[in-house]
């Protein structure tokens, strides 16, 4: 797959017929990938193009227009009529996102109609979030499905088939009766259905690696600890081809990664390294890397976090690691053509006697040594080992990070934007882009000047300062030193307490998309 920017547009993709049907193929060998697919969603796409009697519901997705909707001519005249009248009420013009149902039109081959608008053009995200729009409202009732989805493209409607699976999701396991999830068949009939099928079905890795990830993040941390959550990766990834290496807490210690052990020493679950390897590029060739915050449950340790409502949902705190792990899954399953890490530094902050106390010194991998001032800002701790693995250890070119880290950042951007850090343009412009055709949309802050911001009198540098976000930011570039770094804080981006769009409720996967994106981008342009 080869994604392009062109004329300010965020999505014109050329996709060859033959490398899509490659990866399906690639896909449809893979029986531990079909088999854990089955475990997510009960849904199916058909992508041939025949007459179905009595479906449940017809979606005629149509663009927008100044004038008249154009109806299929086949249809009966007291159908069109009805159908017409009720458009002319809501004065339905096309508009992306305008819907009007109609339930058993006159002289009608189906139960309902959705006459759904696409607007004049429709990106790849737009499209994702109208198929989101309607797997929302198909009910558990529905069986039968029919998109006339004949004014968009292959890969348009491989986007809303994407859409529709994203939001199809559901994390129901801790349920004693689950509530029956969506099965339903959903049938396109598009202009070309072998390229429509072949580009969805280039999509699956990515949506398994979004679920894996939810999966990830909404596992209680009682279950998520960090030797479950290395265990559970290693399934996910084995369908892949992807290398994995888990460091138990007696090798983390052993390698010198003070920082990472030290959040852990307090529980019974103690520091874990995850490191997974694809490699898709010539042999030598220094990879990209991804570091995700991994730390499986934060109670704030000494310095506890005293709010019930902060408290209760930090098994979230695993999200940058969850992102890692998917996009990993994402980037193997199409098969790119260059090399690529992902390091999940797994903990568990918790408190006993062997706790870490506030004003504890750490020595991280590299030597730094960290004065700990507060035991509730763990996740740059935790990290800085991580980043200093990525380029000591694996030779990263470029070093992205990824971490719900930081209040200061939910206070200054709240939830629609991530916040990024970086002095490199180059990666700055391919995650601004990635971004935005992800519809992960990212927002810089500063890194300077706020010279000596984590400044420590006992030891050579604190893990906090002021202001939070950038302290933060300032922490972990330490570690890249000269590698090209940039820093992702998704702090209230990766869990939602109600579903909005191509996300259910609970862990969203914030950041596989847009990960795996960036690296298709920054690939591009650097190879």
């Amino acid at each position: 797959m080869k994604v392009q920017a062109q004329n300010g547009s965020a999505w014109i993709m050329e996709m060859a017929t033959l490398g899509m049907l490659m990866l399906a193929l690639i896909w449809a060998q893979s029986a531990q990938a079909v088999s854990q697919w089955s475990d997510y969603l009960n849904t199916e796409h058909r992508f041939e193009h025949r007459h179905i009697d009595g479906a449940d519901v017809i979606v005629m997705v149509v663009p927008e227009t100044s004038g008249a909707i154009m109806l299929p001519k086949m249809w009966q005249d007291e159908t069109k009529n009805a159908v017409s009248a009720a458009l002319e009420v809501a004065e339905f013009s096309g508009k992306q996102g305008q819907m009007v149902e109609l339930l058993a039109p006159p002289g009608f081959y189906a139960k309902r109609l959705w006459v759904v608008g696409m607007g004049s053009e429709l990106n790849r995200f737009d499209a994702e979030q109208l198929g989101a729009t309607i797997a929302a409202k198909v009910t558990d009732k529905m069986s039968t499905v029919v998109v006339h989805a004949r004014a968009l493209s292959p890969s348009q409607i491989a986007a809303m088939a994407h859409g529709m699976d994203l939001r199809n999701y559901r994390f129901d396991r801790y349920k004693q009766t689950p509530k029956a999830r969506p099965s339903y068949v959903t049938h396109w009939h598009g202009q070309d259905g072998e390229a429509a099928e072949a580009a969805y079905l280039a999509t699956k890795p990515l949506a398994h690696g979004v679920f894996v990830a939810r999966d990830i993040i909404n596992l209680p941390g009682s279950d998520g600890y960090p030797a479950a959550i290395a265990e559970l990766a290693e399934r996910a990834v084995a369908p892949y081809g992807i290398k994995a290496r888990v460091y138990g807490p007696e090798q983390v210690k052993a390698m010198g990664m003070g920082a990472l052990y030290g959040v852990s020493q307090g529980s019974q679950h103690k520091a874990h390294l995850l490191v997974l390897e694809w490699h898709g590029g010539d042999k030598g060739e220094q990879p990209i890397a991804f570091v995700g915050k991994g730390n499986t449950f934060d109670t704030g340790g000494y310095n506890l976090k005293t709010s019930g409502d902060s408290i209760v949902r930090m098994q979230t705190d695993k999200a940058g690691g969850g992102a890692v792990i998917g996009a990993m899954m994402a980037l193997a399953g199409e098969q790119v053509d260059f090399n690529v890490v992902g390091v999940v530094p797994l903990s568990h902050n918790l408190i006993s006697g062997t706790a870490t106390l506030p004003g504890d010194v750490l020595v991280a991998g590299d030597g730094t040594r960290i004065e700990v001032v507060n035991t509730d800002a763990e996740g740059r701790l935790i990290l800085a080992d991580g980043i200093w693995y990525a380029r000591d250890k694996l030779n990263a070119r470029a070093i992205a990070d990824i971490a719900t880290l930081t209040g200061s950042k939910v206070r200054a951007l709240g939830t629609d934007y991530a916040a990024v850090f970086s002095d490199h343009p180059e990666l700055l412009e391919a995650m601004k882009a990635a971004g935005d055709e992800t519809g992960e949309l990212v927002w810089q802050l500063p890194l300077g000047p706020y010279k000596g911001i984590i400044d420590s009198w006992l030891a050579d540098i604190q893990n906090v300062g002021s202001p939070g976000a950038q302290a933060g930011a300032r922490l972990l570039q330490h570690f890249a030193k000269d590698t090209p770094w940039i820093h992702l804080d998704i702090a209230g981006n990766a869990y939602a307490t109600s579903a909005k769009g191509i996300h259910p409720a609970g862990g969203n996967g914030y950041g596989v998309r847009l990960l795996a994106e960036w690296a298709k981008r920054y690939a591009e342009k650097t190879q």
